[in-house]
């Protein structure tokens, strides 16, 4: 079948203004929109820029907006879009080139709510053991792959990008609700400031933009109920 591309681009280097670009591409209908991505590059245009790694929806590299919707390239298959496929980058980033994001500011918050086990007892002599009951209550948010979908798809985040947003928010729930983690007092900065975790609005769009499944509006909802609930 013959797929058009329609692909967002842009280069801050020679313009400052995106433009669209239209691309013919041979395609199979089990074919991925990342392998319509890498024929265009590999065979129409050198000089078209995008993130790509691992390819099978774990390193969350290539995430962008597919048919006006966050997808991970490497999950969306063309069978799904139907002839016109339309590609843009994240939004609510600065554009490096084309689809590359700027993720700087992402990460930022990833760091601030301390994505790392915190424990000050000393370490017995093998591994901090648990009950899979326990380990069961945080599972889902150790799904994140912080491809950002869920966090460029917040109306939130949209109007205040120093908003502190749903990935960051997932990565603290992962470690807040595992039982062998001391840190909520830490993470409190972060998670209770202007910018942090009340400025949900439960609009939903994170959960349905994650591309791995994971409850994401009920998860901010349950670090809600620790910060206000749990005694330091």
């Amino acid at each position: 079948m013959q797929v058009t591309l329609k692909i967002l681009r842009r280069d801050p280097a020679n313009s400052a203004k995106p433009g669209w670009q239209t691309y013919s591409v041979e395609a199979e209908p089990m074919d991925r929109v990342l392998d319509l991505l890498h024929k265009v590059k590999w065979y129409q245009d050198s000089s078209l820029a995008f993130r790509r790694s691992c390819g099978h929806g774990v390193c969350g590299s290539d995430a962008m907006v597919i048919n006006g919707i966050n997808r991970l390239a490497c999950k969306t298959l063309v069978k799904d879009l139907g002839t016109v496929i339309q590609v843009e980058p994240l939004r609510g980033f600065p554009v490096e080139k084309d689809l590359v994001v700027n993720l700087d500011g992402f990460f930022s918050a990833y760091r601030a709510v301390h994505p790392y086990l915190i424990n000050e007892e000393s370490p017995p002599e093998r591994e901090r053991l648990q009950s899979p009951e326990d380990r069961a209550r945080f599972d889902s948010s150790t799904k994140c792959i912080l491809c950002a979908a869920c966090t460029t798809s917040c109306p939130v985040f949209w109007v205040n990008g120093s908003y502190i947003g749903p990935a960051a928010i997932v990565q603290a729930h992962r470690f807040i609700y595992d039982s062998r983690d001391h840190g909520l007092r830490e993470r409190m900065a972060a998670l209770n400031a202007s910018t942090g975790v009340w400025r949900c609005r439960t609009a939903y769009n994170c959960t349905e933009a994650c591309p791995r499944g994971i409850p994401v509006t009920q998860t901010i909802e349950e670090v809600k109920r620790a910060l206000l609930y749990d005694r330091f």
